[in-house]
């Protein structure tokens, strides 16, 4: 049996075996949106418990654009000039674009030229997060689980702050999109640290599909709603990266409702858990990293037996990536068993322990083998992954180890899909 995994820009295929039982799990395929920028456009004029959006915004109102950075698939080739058409009252220089990295590297020029298209990167003022610099923050409340909220002072400056992004779930805030644009995606260190912490990981709602009762999600949702004045712009899309859905207007409200699309079209329930567990990080851009890859072995991690076996296909043109806390939390440890002593020790020193957490608790279930065709096998190997020569032939040797009776899982869009087991 061929079967496609969603690798880099082009994708490529495996063989798996005859004679075992194999169940390919995709989302819900959804068409995409014929007329994709009128469907924005509506959703902007008809949105959610609000204003249409160009009523929001006189001609010298300041507006913030909050836009995800290139690990997300976030079509803004679509979304932004049908944004800025409903705001062609405003004066341009009141529109100021925030690039909401959180904790990644700030994007380069091209990386931003990409993400937004070359005339929009060029003719507009844009603000990347620098979480690292208090003096860019201005401390906006508390939430009510502790957490002090402190958020880039210029966005905070604006009168009306849109929020963009797209909705999928999410490997411990339940769905991606909503107020995560705010936080993390522009607060400092200690406010994402305190949000991203093993304490508020370990809770057991902190998972895929869970808003609800969930804590770092009810701590982000709150966190933005302490800035007044939000319109939320967020859509959901099928594995073509085609607008299905677009969800506009009061920040809960439209999120809510393009949750429960999410979860209605890329959760899937299964009988019992598999031997193998095959999977993806659902491309380019999501694959770019081993810690981006990380949220495609937590969605096999969901349905792969204890003792059982994960292959990842990643294509990691990125790298780890260098220079980051993740390199150097795994430079000083040997084995997936010192890493959670480790990250529990130096949490307060680190800037971000979240992916290696998520790494101990998958791997300490699973075994992880990682093919990519961009780093050498030492770095798979620094990062505590089995590197792959040839897929197919430990495809092969997995299912000769597990057995006649061996299950196999497929999930060629990686994390784009959720498989749980039932009950």
């Amino acid at each position: 049996m061929k079967v496609k995994l969603a690798y880099g820009k082009k994708g490529l295929e495996w063989e798996i075996p005859e004679g075992y039982h194999t169940d390919i799990i995709e989302p819900e395929w959804v068409e995409g949106l014929k007329d994709q920028i009128g469907a924005v456009t509506m959703a902007l004029n008809s949105p959610i418990k609000s204003k249409p959006l160009k009523y929001l915004a006189g001609k010298e109102t300041k507006i913030a654009v909050i836009f995800s950075d290139i690990t997300r698939a976030t079509p803004y080739d679509i979304i932004v000039p049908a944004l800025l058409r409903e705001l062609e009252h405003v004066q341009p220089d009141n529109i100021t674009f925030f690039c909401a990295t959180g904790t990644h590297r700030p994007a380069p020029k091209q990386e931003l030229e990409t993400i937004l298209g070359k005339e929009i990167a060029n003719s507009y003022r844009i603000i990347q997060n620098d979480t690292n610099d208090k003096s860019l923050f201005i401390h906006t409340g508390n939430t009510s689980s502790g957490n002090e909220i402190w958020i880039n002072r210029e966005l905070a400056a604006c009168d009306l702050k849109i929020l963009t992004g797209f909705i999928e779930p999410h490997f411990f805030m339940g769905f991606s999109g909503g107020g995560k644009a705010v936080m993390p995606g522009m607060a400092l260190l200690q406010t994402i640290r305190y949000n991203h912490s093993i304490e508020m990981l370990e809770n057991d709602n902190a998972r895929w599909g869970i808003t609800e009762g969930n804590p770092l999600w009810e701590d982000v949702q709150e966190a933005a709603e302490l800035l007044p004045d939000l319109f939320l712009l967020n859509i959901t899309l099928n594995k073509n990266k085609e607008i299905t859905g677009v969800y506009a207007g009061d920040l809960c409200s439209a999120h809510k409702k393009g949750c429960a699309f999410a979860k209605e079209t890329a959760m899937v329930p299964v009988d019992r858990p598999y031997d193998l567990v095959i999977t993806s990080n659902s491309g380019y851009p999501l694959d770019l990293n081993i810690y981006q890859s990380v949220k495609g072995m937590s969605a096999a991690m969901q349905v792969v037996k204890k003792g059982g076996d994960i292959l990842i296909a990643a294509e990691c043109w990125d790298g780890t990536p260098a220079n980051t806390d993740y390199e150097r939390i795994l430079a000083a440890v040997n084995s997936i068993d010192e890493l959670y002593d480790y990250i529990k020790k130096y949490e307060e020193d680190l800037q971000d322990t979240w992916q290696v957490f998520f790494q101990v608790i998958i791997q300490q279930r699973a075994h992880v083998s990682l093919y990519t065709d961009k780093l050498d096998n030492e770095i798979v190997r620094r990062a505590l992954f089995d590197p792959v020569k040839d897929p197919e032939e430990l495809i092969r040797e997995i299912l000769k180890k597990h057995g006649p009776d061996a299950r196999v899982c497929v999930l060629p869009e990686g994390p784009q899909t959720i498989p749980y087991i039932k009950n």
